[in-house]
């Protein structure tokens, strides 16, 4: 069985925009500074050209990581959610019983993870935690600050 990537489409695009960056625009500009870091002569002490080639290095390795990860990947659509649950794509409001303040977050792959957006990875602690509860449900998920202890007061699809 092949190990898919979930992701939204929004989380798609932004991998797949992403990639063609790297392809048209990364790519050949490291090409021209390689070219450019030649014509300067020695090539063992030449800084330009070592630099030139660590980018290419690195930017080579974010363009095979991002294709793999593209090729794994399944759109998550709407109709193929459940909504009595929290699965991956829920919106999920949590009152805090530890600090009674009510937290909001989005449950989303580990690509798709963005603190600032309160994106959390279904791999995460407290998103592994989260799945298949249901509204009412009290979860008490051990994390390395200590006990976090939840209760689950809404939640819908983000998609």
């Amino acid at each position: 069985m092949p190990d898919y990537v979930y992701l939204s489409q929004e989380g798609y695009d932004r991998i797949l925009k992403e990639l063609e960056d790297l392809k048209h625009v990364k790519r050949p500009d490291i090409s021209k500074k390689i070219a450019e870091a030649r014509s300067f002569g020695d090539l063992k002490e030449n800084a330009e050209y070592h630099a030139a080639k660590e980018s290419q290095v690195v930017v080579e390795a974010k363009i095979l990581q991002l294709e793999q990860t593209l090729s794994r990947a399944k759109i998550l659509k709407k109709e193929d959610m459940a909504v009595d649950k929290i699965t991956i794509l829920s919106q999920v409001k949590l009152k805090d019983l530890n600090r009674d303040l009510e937290v909001e977050y989005i449950l989303v792959s580990p690509q798709e993870s963005d603190s600032r957006e309160n994106k959390i990875s279904t791999a995460s602690p407290v998103g592994k935690a989260l799945l298949g509860r249901k509204i009412g449900d009290v979860i008490e998920i051990r994390v390395p600050a200590g006990l976090l202890k939840y209760q689950v007061m809404d939640l819908k699809l983000s998609i």
